[in-house]
């Protein structure tokens, strides 16, 4: 059978239209069975998706990516090789995280090589920042993980203040090992393509997971 006589890997059940979607909504729904749920945030072109959708058919992954190209590029992929644990949307992570997620919905967060704006009055246009995490933590399940790559220091020196070093960090989140996946070939911690072309340049490849913590003191309340 051809991908196109598939009843469920049409085009626009692989995409999510969020114009149909209530705000907020339980991401379960947009996958026809259940399972952990795992967000991708910058798909690119869904090698790590592809990947490990079909290293681990029985969770669900969903993928942001911003750029037309590529999120038009990783749909055709997943109908391709008939995937169908993949949801993908064009989106704003950060809008979708804040104004559409569920508390508690969310097993893994997967930010690999997020974009550092390195200058200094672009700062405010990275995805890690005070607000965001707020909303990252509420969306995990308890022992639901935060995974991320950077090639940069600088970046990563923020990343790891802000998910290991804050209060907030410190009550909600803990260190964990951060293992490379299942596409990984030697000396690769995630397998994409982004990664495999920073290791040709000689770039250093910066690391770290958290996973959230069973129980917490003063949970915060959901922001309003």
């Amino acid at each position: 059978m051809t991908t196109d006589q598939n009843p469920l890997l049409d085009f626009d059940d692989i995409a999510v239209d969020l114009d149909a979607c209530t705000q907020p909504f339980d991401v379960a729904t947009l996958f026809r069975r259940p399972g952990p749920i795992h967000l991708e945030i910058g798909a690119g072109k869904g090698t790590f998706l592809l990947n490990q959708a079909r290293a681990h058919p029985h969770r669900n992954f969903l993928g942001i990516e911003w750029a037309n190209k590529f999120y038009r590029y990783s749909i055709d992929r997943m109908k391709r090789w008939q995937i169908d644990n993949v949801r993908i949307l064009r989106t704003d992570a950060r809008d979708f995280i804040r104004s559409y997620l569920l508390d508690n919905s969310i097993d893994t967060f997967h930010v690999y090589f997020p974009d550092p704006w390195p200058k200094k009055r672009h700062h405010k246009r990275r995805f890690f920042a005070n607000a965001n995490l707020v909303h990252i933590t509420r969306c995990l399940v308890p022992q639901g993980r935060i995974r991320v790559t950077t090639d940069h220091a600088g970046y990563f020196d923020v990343i790891r203040e802000l998910l290991i070093g804050t209060p907030h960090a410190a009550r909600l989140l803990e260190p964990t090992d951060f293992y490379p996946t299942d596409a990984a070939q030697p000396g690769e911690w995630v397998g994409s393509n982004f990664e495999r072309k920073y290791l040709k340049e000689g770039r250093r490849i910066f690391t770290l997971a958290v996973k959230k913590r069973r129980t917490t003191v003063n949970k915060p309340q959901r922001p309003r």
